[in-house]
């Protein structure tokens, strides 16, 4: 999916604006505070429905206004245009809309545009918590399993219902009646895992080669941790916790607990790798991540690189560029100044965009 038209209307600093992007490589620059970032959040709200740098929409919406649109003509694969529409408010209602048609659900617009995102704080993929690498693999799988997004909908229900219930749990009592919601939630973690465990399979030979291109003088690994024990059956995990559950009140195993785990020469990869070296590490997972992507799927992701010049050095930034412009990305950038990219003077069909005072000028 290409982006061909991108309209902001009361967007943070922007009143109204309209951006043309290159089908290859944008290049968003300006001062601080100008909006380059701005510009990549509302794209980011097409492919997630939400913002990158804050959980509060309202904070989004223009002074004095009740919410903001964002319009965008698309083109998939198969030369088939989209017309999309996002608008939120202050609330938590939200409008979107494909070719005129009304959705209730983000997942029916996000669906269309897979969007990745690497900004100065994509260093939390290793050293976050393990929820950003569990969102990590399911935006892999969500975007190639259709029936994904159904089934994780469909565990989380189960799994609130379960921890619903450990909760009310009368302690005076010795019957703990969770038989149907048990049964459920294994069935349920036991797919999820298997697609997971097959996700990560395939994009661990990809991850070592594109490692050797931004950390040649390290062995980074990544393994799947299922979120219990692999050489135990999860009925088997559920009944040893069954105590330790109901005294916590929630379900302490399962694909809710699952991670991705990094290391280097069998140390965690925080521990041996500087923050700089964290940063070429999720560099190449992402890269890795949007090669599998193209395999599957034979389409196309759209990737925001947010100040790519604070967090990458010259040659890495040019690898990283290069790297997603051979899967036919559509790559979108911001920096300060031009001279921060320097090498993109060998792409052919890039543009070069200027954002100062609330307006975005190509050059």
């Amino acid at each position: 999916m290409i982006l061909d038209k991108v309209q902001l209307t009361q967007f943070r600093n922007f009143d109204s604006v309209q951006l043309l992007p290159s089908p290859t490589l944008s290049i968003i620059t300006g001062k601080n505070g100008s909006g380059k970032s701005s510009l990549l959040e509302a794209l980011h709200y097409l492919g997630y429905g939400r913002s990158f740098r804050t959980s509060k929409h309202q904070s989004v919406v223009q002074h004095n206004c009740d919410a903001f649109t964002i319009f965008a003509n698309c083109i998939s694969e198969g030369d088939k245009q989209y017309k999309i529409g996002l608008s939120r408010g202050h609330g938590e209602q939200f409008k979107c809309s494909v070719n005129g048609e009304h959705f209730k659900r983000l997942t029916d617009l996000v669906s269309l545009l897979p969007i990745q995102l690497f900004t100065p704080q994509s260093t939390d993929l290793v050293i976050g918590s393990p929820s950003e690498r569990r969102r990590f693999c399911d935006w892999g799988l969500f975007h190639v399993e259709q029936s994904y997004a159904d089934l994780i909908k469909q565990f989380t229900k189960v799994l609130r219902h379960r921890n619903a219930l450990l909760k009310d749990y009368n302690r005076d009592s010795r019957e703990f009646d969770a038989g149907y919601w048990d049964q459920q939630f294994i069935v349920l973690s036991e797919r999820i895992d298997a697609l997971r465990l097959e996700y990560v399979n395939k994009l661990i030979p990809i991850f070592k080669e594109t490692c050797l291109q931004f950390l040649p003088e390290f062995l980074v690994e990544i393994s799947y941790y299922r979120g219990w024990d692999k050489d135990t059956e999860l009925s088997e995990v559920l009944r040893r916790k069954h105590s330790y559950d109901q005294k916590v009140g929630y379900t302490s195993a399962g694909p809710h607990k699952a991670d991705l785990r990094f290391k280097v020469d069998k140390n965690q990869a925080q521990e041996v790798l500087s923050r700089g070296q964290l940063r070429m590490a999720v560099a190449a997972l992402q890269l890795a991540q949007t090669k599998l992507f193209t395999l599957e799927t034979n389409r196309h992701s759209i990737f925001l690189l947010d100040d790519i010049g604070a967090e990458l050095d010259a040659d890495k930034r040019e690898r990283f560029i290069d790297g997603l412009i051979e899967t036919q990305t559509q790559v979108f950038v911001t920096a300060i100044e031009q001279e921060q990219l320097e090498f993109v003077n060998k792409y052919k069909d890039k543009k070069m965009f200027h954002v100062e005072h609330g307006s975005v000028n190509e050059e």
